[in-house]
């Protein structure tokens, strides 16, 4: 374990001094990110920081960490990630439109259903039994894939945001794959862990005030990855190991439900654009730039933390422990006003409630 963990330092710092050359590369290429209204960056700033990450990952799993790896299923991966990359690196140079970029993901989870193998197979319900996918695996698979890319593309709206916010949640998720996967699959948990170790030589180029954008280059990159590597846990899906990853993973996809949400319900079309995301609300509340970043990391780690007591909650424990969540998420969701100042149900139910008792009295 020494000699991996000394491989990942060295994936650390190979990410940290790829970058600046990545910074003129985007530059040469036009990768730039030009302020507009949708915008927070107030100057031009080079994108496609994701290829630094992509490099350094890739060297750390084909060179330093070689043997680890089983040979197939480590080229089958790494022919979807040059799918995603590719279709980032075009996005960030010329702006590719939505169907183009959901064909780009696409083609890449068929490459991990197909080939790689790596997949949703069977259900595990309480109170029901199991019971085997069959021809819905593939449908479920790919969706899992496409809403977990997409979700982490949608929180990457702020200096070292996304990049800060997968750190914790891959960590914690090399972490469970670690303790609470089958020992003979311990592989995954230093894939995770290479990964985790490329984003963090990467974070100090990309944290507030940031002298490279990850880009759609670096942010369907991670979303991708965090999909594959929370697949390896998913294969025979029970409660507990399909909320695990899904609450690890809590802040991206809150960000991109309530998206979806308050378009429905203001009439806009789902892909529409807007900057009333999270990080949108709390910069808009008084947070300065990279208050609002610590906040939203804060919340990742309490994702975090809640996470990791599921493997040791009884299934009723399970239960609870998803409702309380649920509970104080919403709380918080209606205390910024993320769907809208005049959509905040809970919190006035709990007014009313309170006011009855205080007649009472």
């Amino acid at each position: 374990m020494f000699s991996v963990i000394v491989k990942l330092f060295l994936t650390m710092i190979l990410s940290a001094a790829i970058t600046p050359f990545v910074v003129k590369l985007a530059y040469i290429l036009g990768a730039v990110d030009k302020p507009n209204a949708r915008r927070v960056n107030i100057k031009p700033m080079p994108t496609m920081g994701g290829l630094a990450i992509f490099i350094a990952f890739n060297f750390s799993t084909f060179v330093l960490l070689r043997e680890q790896f089983p040979t197939h299923e480590l080229f089958s991966v790494f022919l979807a990630e040059c799918i995603i990359i590719l279709t980032g690196i075009i996005d960030d140079i010329r702006e590719l439109s939505p169907k183009a970029k959901l064909a780009g993901i696409l083609a890449a989870a068929l490459v991990i259903y197909f080939l790689a193998g790596i997949r949703m197979n069977e259900v595990t319900l309480p109170l029901i039994g199991s019971f085997e996918l069959g021809w819905w695996s593939l449908p479920i698979t790919i969706i899992w894939i496409i809403a977990i890319t997409n979700a982490v593309n949608l929180i990457d709206g702020l200096d070292g945001l996304a990049t800060g916010v997968s750190i914790i949640a891959l960590f914690t998720m090399g972490v469970m794959a670690y303790f609470f996967l089958n020992m003979t699959n311990v592989y995954v948990a230093i894939w995770i862990f290479a990964m985790v170790a490329a984003l963090v030589g990467f974070l100090p180029h990309n944290f507030h005030p940031a002298s490279i954008f990850l880009g759609d280059t670096g942010s369907l990159f991670i979303g991708f990855m965090m999909a594959v590597f929370s697949l390896k846990g998913l294969k025979n899906v029970t409660f507990i190991t399909l909320l695990m990853p899904v609450v690890i993973m809590g802040v991206p996809i809150t960000d991109t439900v309530y998206a979806i949400l308050r378009r429905l319900l203001n009439k806009k079309p789902i892909m529409q654009a807007d900057k009333h995301h999270l990080h949108h609300r709390l910069m808009q509340l008084g947070l300065s730039h990279r208050q609002t970043v610590l906040v939203i990391y804060g919340l990742s780690l309490v994702f975090a933390f809640i996470s990791m007591l599921y493997p040791l909650s009884t299934l009723w424990g399970s239960v609870l422990l998803t409702v309380g969540v649920l509970f104080g998420l919403e709380l918080f969701i209606e205390s910024i006003g993320l769907l809208g100042d005049n959509r905040q149900p809970l919190l006035k139910a709990i007014q009313r409630f309170v006011k009855r008792l205080e007649k009472k009295d």
